[in-house]
């Protein structure tokens, strides 16, 4: 299928930061023209009729098992959220929810403009999640939470063994990496350190470099999550982590808020890539990661929303505004400017995932990921004589996004999800949450 956009303006994100007038071209899954009048045969054409071309957003640290709990847990810091709600509420999905969960995940981020996440699942029936993006035309990199360290706060729901959770990781990892024309990649996700033992952590080190894949998890995000690592493991969680070796270009942490002088050297040194989740720390009170600095000192940053309990939508337009304002009362109005922020959204997450040769930019021979974003709307007018990252980053909305393609697919236009069957997901979502709250004896605040 060869689909031409028409009279664009595209912001190409290349080497140059180029936004020019004019046509792209798709054929299958790859660009294969940018720019300026394109006069080829296409199977389908679209005007944009000056609507903005961009890079498909990519979120770098999504857990589409908790969309099914959004609003469920509100008004509570990490640990008693966790505690009180997210655990029981995960370890009562069923396969049905499960796929419900991911879908209405995947839907919101369609209707949204991202194309690719970094996402981490619960402990069981992961299978399913890698089953919706799979059907939906999502590009992930996911896997199944490994949680080995029963403690008394786990439910036994999600209690697993240590050989269980690392043989069960590796035949996921087996049966669908590469799966989807590429498109889901599968990663290993132990939770965070105060769930795991230091027998998985280090086998997780060892089996990812053996495969050359993906490790994924949590660090740093909360003062009391730092105080147990530190009395358990007798160390902070970073250096704790590349004891281990698991710090390197292949782990993907998402936050790290709470960093000494030796743990960002760790970081910076090592290339592991850093996932900033502004909204997320704002709402359980984490705090504020140390982004502007980390940046200055070459630290890899990317952007993602985190799960929809713990911030209420998985919106990467914002993301960006966040990420950009949180941190000017801090170091003034000058810091996080907007196409630096649009960046760690779009080629900043391509470089998280190692895809910066075919991701996070619009030109020829990479993957057709892409979204429309329109200006049309009064909160982003007068459109013209603006920066286009400004407005991209300060104005625009996940509603002003008309159109998403991954891999060379239309799963959004027009505001209709093309892959999803919405009123049935709605229906069957609804079913499946009462099921799970019916059967883990959560109740909403």
């Amino acid at each position: 299928m060869r689909i031409l956009f028409k009279n664009a303006k595209i912001v190409t994100m290349n080497g140059a930061r180029e936004i020019v007038q004019g046509d792209l071209l798709v054929d299958g899954s790859l660009i294969v023209a940018v720019g300026g009048v394109i006069e080829q045969p296409a199977d389908q054409v679209i005007d944009l009729r000056g609507d903005l071309l961009i890079p498909g957003l990519i979120q770098t640290h999504i857990h589409l098992c908790q969309t099914l709990f959004r609003g469920q847990a509100d008004d509570l810091e990490l640990l008693d959220w966790l505690k009180f709600k997210v655990w029981p509420l995960e370890g009562g999905h069923d396969p049905e929810s499960l796929y419900d969960s991911a879908l209405l995940g995947i839907g919101e981020l369609f209707l949204g403009g991202t194309t690719t996440i970094v996402d981490m699942e619960t402990v069981h029936h992961t299978e399913l999640a890698f089953e919706a993006i799979l059907a939906s035309g999502l590009r992930a990199l996911s896997g199944k939470v490994m949680m080995d360290d029963c403690n008394e706060d786990i439910p036994i729901s999600l209690r697993e063994t240590t050989d269980a959770s690392i043989q069960e990781s590796v035949d996921l990892y087996e049966e669908f990496n590469g799966k989807g024309n590429g498109r889901l990649e599968v990663a290993f996700t132990p939770r965070f350190v105060i769930s795991c033992t230091d027998t998985l952590l280090k086998e997780v080190s060892q089996i990812a470099r053996e495969k050359n894949a993906f490790v994924h998890t949590h660090a740093s995000e909360n003062r009391s999550e730092i105080q147990i690592v530190e009395s358990t493991r007798g160390m902070r969680n970073i250096i704790y982590l590349d004891k281990v070796g698991l710090t390197g270009p292949k782990l993907i942490l998402a936050h790290c808020i709470w960093l000494d002088e030796a743990e960002k050297e760790i970081l910076i040194q090592s290339k592991t890539r850093i996932s900033h989740c502004p909204s997320s720390n704002l709402k359980l009170a984490s705090g504020i990661a140390p982004i502007p600095e980390m940046i200055k000192r070459g630290a890899e940053i990317s952007l993602g929303a985190d799960g929809a309990p713990c911030n209420n939508n998985l919106d990467g337009f914002r993301e960006m505004r966040h990420a950009a304002l949180i941190q000017k009362p801090l170091h003034g109005p000058t810091v996080m400017p907007a196409q630096r922020v649009f960046e760690l959204a779009t080629l900043g997450g391509a470089r998280a995932i190692g895809h910066e040769e075919d991701l996070g930019s619009l030109e020829v021979g990479k993957k057709a990921d892409l979204a429309v974003v329109s200006l049309q709307g009064l909160h982003t007018w007068p459109n013209e004589h603006v920066d286009v990252y400004s407005q991209l980053v300060y104005q625009a909305t996940s509603s002003d996004v008309r159109l998403t393609m991954v891999d060379g697919q239309i799963v959004m236009r027009d505001r209709q999800l093309l892959t999803i069957d919405v009123p049935r997901l709605k229906a069957s979502s609804t079913l499946s949450l009462k099921r799970v709250m019916a059967r883990t004896g959560v109740t909403q605040r």
